[in-house]
């Protein structure tokens, strides 16, 4: 495993020495899905003023998925400073033991937060881009000393917000990879798009679209298992229903995880109730299939690897991971890394080519600190193209940093970050250790 390796950077945003900023300006946090309104609790909690950004509507990512079910329960999914804030008033916590749907997180965690935070939570505004006031990525005279200014989309036109930091918590749901394995989007891929689903459908809300229709599943990961799942209960119904689970790995066992060995139990589930439907023929496999091109004929929708054909779907869902978008960053000094997009320093460690374990070193603030003084890249965004990360990470992430904007260098790094293992390690599925 590749050992972190830490960017320099100067002192915290607060301290009057440093000559970094305005601290009577807000902290800037974009995005409203948890891991940003985990951030603006922990600015709450240490007094420091701060508005939030969202696109959409509040935590618009979680709820395109609101029918589905996590493999994580509640325990895992409430930030502590978050809790407390909540704990103040009526809210009533969850069971710990329960395995939310993304509707049952915005519904009992994340909507009652965002109330606590109304009026500093600006939905429907986009940001286009960010600079240092008066100042693109080239200017470095006194850059630490100009404040941040975030261009910002709103539905009455475009206005300009100022901010002492920037926290990115923007994630990667909304920019899914394709389903070709050279990772470029190409016409005929685009001209495809009505019969292609880039995320986990609600198949059972669609059933007509999906009912005894060919469909290929491309993708090694627990949202296509998730995918295949709904597709074999409807197929129950619809016996005509055919599933291929088309995979780029060489072996199907690789995709399964770590089984009766996750300490996460219905992580581990999905891979058992896989290899059952697996031996029972209920589905189709192929394996070290790298979708080359894809196209529209008679037969239905082709899948192309070299000489190698999948013929006849009718659709296809494509369950490849996401990537981040860095657009609006270009005018600041952000690094990220050459194979995964990640943040730097975490890039060793999450690096799927070099181990699948799902387990992450423990990291914060320092970690994710980048050439741009007080702007972080938090949450499944840090992550890059990385498909491992659960938002118990994107907690501490948060944690850390909001304590070194604070000033409370000594919290800010007694990083503690304890996650479940996914036991590929000890499963023989592949693992990295």
């Amino acid at each position: 495993m590749k050992q972190l390796t830490i960017l320099n950077q100067p002192t915290a945003c607060c301290d009057p020495s440093s000559g970094c900023c305005d601290t009577t300006l807000p902290v800037a946090i974009i995005g409203s899905g948890p891991i940003g309104l985990a951030a603006a609790a922990h600015l709450t909690a240490h007094q420091l003023p701060f508005f939030i950004v969202e696109k959409g509507e509040l935590a618009a990512n979680v709820q395109s998925w609101a029918h589905v079910r996590l493999f994580s329960p509640w325990q895992y999914n409430i930030d502590a400073a978050a809790q407390a804030l909540l704990q103040q008033t009526s809210w009533v916590a969850p069971d710990p033991d329960v395995l939310p749907t993304g509707k049952a997180l915005v519904e009992d965690y994340l909507a009652p937060l965002a109330a606590l935070f109304s009026d500093k939570l600006y939905t429907h505004h986009e940001v286009i881009a960010i600079t240092r006031q008066r100042m693109d990525r080239m200017k470095s005279t006194k850059r630490d000393s100009q404040v941040f200014q975030l261009f910002v989309q709103t539905p009455t036109g475009l206005k300009t917000m100022k901010a002492s930091a920037v926290i990115d918590a923007t994630g990667t749901w909304g920019q899914p990879n394709p389903a070709a394995s050279h990772g470029v989007l190409l016409p005929a891929e685009q001209a495809l798009a009505p019969r292609i689903d880039y995320h986990i459908p609600n198949i059972a809300a669609n059933e007509t679209t999906y009912a005894n229709q060919a469909i290929a599943v491309i993708g090694g990961g627990h949202s296509a298992i998730q995918s295949i799942l709904q597709l074999v209960a409807l197929k129950e119904r619809y016996p005509q229903t055919t599933i291929t689970w088309v995979l780029r790995k060489k072996r199907v066992e690789d995709a399964l995880g770590g089984g009766a060995q996750d300490e996460l139990a219905a992580r581990g589930e999905l891979g058992l109730q896989m290899a059952q439907l697996i031996q029972q023929q209920t589905i189709e496999v192929v394996t070290d299939f790298m979708v080359e091109s894809l196209y529209n004929d008679s037969e239905g929708i082709t899948l192309k690897d070299g000489k190698k054909k999948l013929r006849g779907f009718d659709r296809l869902i494509v369950n490849t991971g996401s990537r981040p978008k860095f657009e609006m960053h270009q005018e600041l000094r952000y690094e990220a890394d050459a194979i995964t997009e990640a943040v730097p320093a975490l890039a060793g460690l999450i690096d799927p080519n070099l181990h699948s374990c799902g387990t992450v070193e423990a990291h914060g603030e320092k970690e994710l600190r980048q050439p741009e003084p007080h702007f972080y890249i938090v949450g499944a965004k840090s992550y890059g193209r990385a498909p491992t990360f659960l938002m118990a990470t994107g907690y501490e992430q948060v944690r850390s940093v909001v304590a070194y904007l604070a000033g409370d260098f000594e919290a800010a790094a007694a990083v503690q970050l304890t996650l479940p293992q996914t036991g590929v390690c000890n499963s023989g599925a592949g693992g990295c250790c």
